[in-house]
């Protein structure tokens, strides 16, 4: 029984000393020119086209064993013509009937699924990219990478940029399976990317494919299994392709039509139709205008509701495309913490009311080697919400060598109109920085101050953080001071009033090469605390914990946290349930279970059980998701608490559901059901999607709202919103 554990400790030791060899050299490749572009119908294998370029096909696993080739075979060429990239991509695979493809909605999540993703880093800055990626299905998945991704991920518009997936552009891909395996061709227009001036370009270029069976990722220029794909710095080259700059006019105008039911104390059906749009304008390959006229989102998924159970603001991630389009060039502070700057805040009322969005433009992208971003954008007053306001946002930051770079940001709110107060006004100024230390070190931090009327003293805030990121080793520490004053209007706080936070974590990630059938374990504690200015601990947390992983894709996290919660004003947690000033120390455990997330039924579950300001807590959030093929999913969350205190017991339920249909690539219909006892509602949202391309197309949307007891209507909508992107200069 030792000798198979024996050799399979030996194969990765090997594998992992060869992965390091390898990454020192990272591979190159060509593109060739053509004039004479493919059919795009995902047929690489019988298309001539394809002949002209050489095939790559190296890749490399950083799951399951670090370093290993790829347990099937990859190949990727790469062309251009005058005005597009093309990518032809064979994925063999041995066993072609059990190819897993998980949906065909565009931009779902290719994790679940067998995969292929590029990302292209078009200014060689080994920091920022375009990433493109599709499944068997022939999705069209994008996004745009932000710092390596750092500081999230999920394209939430948060501080930090990481990862925006809610970027769309316009682009082509097909996807063609058979006994081979499956194929897929791209066709990426240069005017969709932005790059040095025109001429010889040289990019940075990576390719990732998960063969989801196997629980395999693998890339072409290989990575240390801490990074992803978008850890540009270790991309290979792109060489080969001269192009010159791309005239590149657009314009999205849309027509909506509504039909509503409002809130109690209101009778009949209220009827609205509207006309806006978004223009496009390139003033040079590197450098983008956006315009926006009568902004409208009725296309976009309503907010998930949340429960709150402390005393501390909620945070809810952007959704608006124009807003999440190149978000990371404008980001800075602290992800869901100290936004500096916080897109919701326009055209959002403080409780989620719309506020109507007059128009707007944005500047964004490089100017004379420095990330550049200018926002502008002006509302109408909303009555009894917010009066007219001016928005203006502006942003620099440089990237350096070695994950470094530094960056300023101003940010201005003015009330504008006759109605409004004198001196109604707020203004944000912060600089930020990092600095890379050898390989896995990293320094960074921010510093802030704002300015309101009638605000004189602690109106600062300032964060400096450290970090080490290995292989085996993931260390972080973390200082964040913000003063009592300090009033971001256009920004986000998670705690008002002032505080300062110490946190840090020790992280050890070991690969168990399959003993016990195990993949991996990640041992880990942290903490955090809290102090208000005046030196009184408003929290504490103190989490230790242990992720087991297996081979099979299922995971046990195994936890224990000791918790402190301070109060110095009673504050009502549950309507006639007060908890009172005091100190609260207490532990809890938790348990989190995660079942093989590629299969058609998966489970996921977090138990927790301990005390709670005084007295016990017991949370359940179990979530079951299912899917049948490659059109239907469904997902089923609940999140109930069960509070016992000494000022009364109460428990909460919040319920979501979600429902999922695609009859093609471009066309969907989702549903989203949420039950939230605690706020006393219950909401539908359903959405049918008949998209043109990227976010434009036929919209039908449904929305209701009620009370839990179902006899008050709160809400009732039915939008019709028609869009069609146009390129006026093709």
């Amino acid at each position: 029984m030792r000798r198979p554990i024996l050799a399979g400790l030996a194969v990765a030791a090997l594998a992992a000393s060869a992965a390091v060899s390898r990454a020192a050299n990272t591979p190159e490749a060509v593109a060739r020119r053509i004039e004479t572009p493919p059919a795009l119908d995902g047929s690489v294998l019988d298309d001539p086209a394809w002949q002209a370029a050489p095939p790559i096909s190296d890749f490399w696993q950083t799951t399951p064993i670090e370093g290993a080739a790829a347990s099937e075979r990859t190949e990727v060429r790469i062309l251009y013509s005058a005005d597009t990239l093309y990518f032809g991509v064979v994925c063999y695979d041995r066993e072609p009937d059990r190819i897993i493809v998980s949906e065909s909605r565009r931009d779902a999540s290719l994790e679940a699924g067998d995969s292929f993703m590029i990302v292209i880093d078009t200014f060689r800055d080994r920091q920022n990219g375009f990433v493109f990626g599709t499944n068997p299905a022939g999705i069209e998945y994008d996004g745009q990478v932000v710092r390596e991704g750092q500081g999230g991920n999920g394209g939430q518009g948060g501080a930090g940029g990481g990862f925006n997936l809610n970027w769309d552009a316009a682009w082509e891909v097909k996807a063609k399976a058979g006994e081979f395996g499956w194929s897929a061709e791209f066709a990426i227009p240069f005017k969709t990317l932005r790059y040095a001036k025109g001429g010889a370009q040289t990019w940075g270029l990576n390719f990732q494919r998960n063969v989801r069976r196997h629980n395999e990722t693998a890339y072409w220029s290989p990575l240390p299994r801490q990074y992803s794909l978008f850890h540009v710095s270790a991309a290979g080259t792109l060489t080969g392709v001269e192009v010159e700059s791309q005239r590149n006019l657009k314009l999205a105008p849309y027509a909506l039509g509504q039909a509503r039911r409002a809130s109690q104390g209101e009778s009949g059906t209220r009827w609205k139709g509207d006309l806006g749009g978004d223009l496009k304008y390139s003033l040079s390959p590197s450098l983008t205008i956006d315009a926006t006229v009568n902004t409208d989102f009725a296309q976009v998924e309503v907010d998930e509701q949340q429960v709150n159970l402390d005393r501390f603001n909620l945070f809810f991630p952007e959704k608006r495309p124009f807003f999440l389009e190149n978000a990371g060039q404008f980001t800075a502070g602290s992800p869901s913490e100290v936004e500096l700057f916080f897109s919701r805040r326009i055209g959002i009322g403080p409780q989620g009311e719309r506020v109507p969005i007059l128009g707007g433009g944005r500047l964004s992208g490089k100017l004379w080697g420095a990330n550049v971003g200018v926002l502008e954008m002006q509302t109408r007053a909303a009555d009894g919400v917010a009066p007219a306001n001016n928005f203006a946002v502006v942003r620099a930051s440089r990237e350096l060598g070695n994950r470094s770079g530094f960056g300023a940001l101003f940010v201005n709110r003015e009330a504008t109109g006759e109605a409004s107060a004198p001196q109604d006004r707020n203004r944000t100024w912060g600089l930020d920085g990092r600095w890379g230390l050898g390989r896995y070190g990293l320094v960074s931090g921010f510093l802030a101050r704002t300015s309101t009327p009638g605000i004189t003293s602690d109106d600062a805030a300032f964060q400096l953080s450290a970090s080490w990121g290995s292989p085996e080793w993931d260390l972080s520490a973390k200082y964040t001071e913000v003063g009592s004053g300090f009033n971001p209007e256009v920004g986000f706080l998670s705690r008002e009033g002032g505080f300062r936070k110490p946190e840090a974590m020790v992280l050890r990630s070991k690969r168990m090469n399959g003993t016990l059938g195990l993949h991996e374990i990640r041992p880990h504690v942290s903490y955090r605390g809290h102090w208000s200015p005046d030196g009184f601990q408003q929290s504490g947390f103190l989490h230790v914990d242990n992720h087991w992983e297996w081979r099979n894709g299922y995971e046990v996290h195994t936890a224990v946290n000791f918790s402190r919660e301070g109060l110095q004003q009673p504050f009502e947690i549950y309507p006639g349930v007060v908890v009172p000033p005091g100190t609260y120390d207490h532990q809890e455990v938790q348990i989190v279970g995660i079942t093989n997330q590629g299969a058609p039924l998966s489970l996921d579950a977090t138990v927790l059980v301990g005390g709670f300001f005084g007295g016990r807590r017991l949370s359940l959030r179990p979530a079951v998701k299912a899917r049948s093929g490659q059109s239907l999913n469904a997902e089923l969350r609940w999140d109930r608490n069960q509070v016992e205190l000494p000022a009364g017991s109460f428990t909460t339920n919040l319920i979501r559901a979600r429902l999922s249909y695609s009859f093609s690539t471009r066309a969907f219909v989702q549903a989203l059901v949420q039950y939230n006892d605690r706020a006393d509602l219950s909401s539908v949202n359903l959405r049918l999607g008949w998209l043109q391309t990227a976010n434009s197309g036929l919209f039908v949307v449904f929305n209701e709202t009620r009370n839990t007891e179902g006899a008050v209507r709160s809400d009732r909508s039915l939008i019709v919103k028609f869009s069609r992107l146009l390129d006026l200069l093709d």
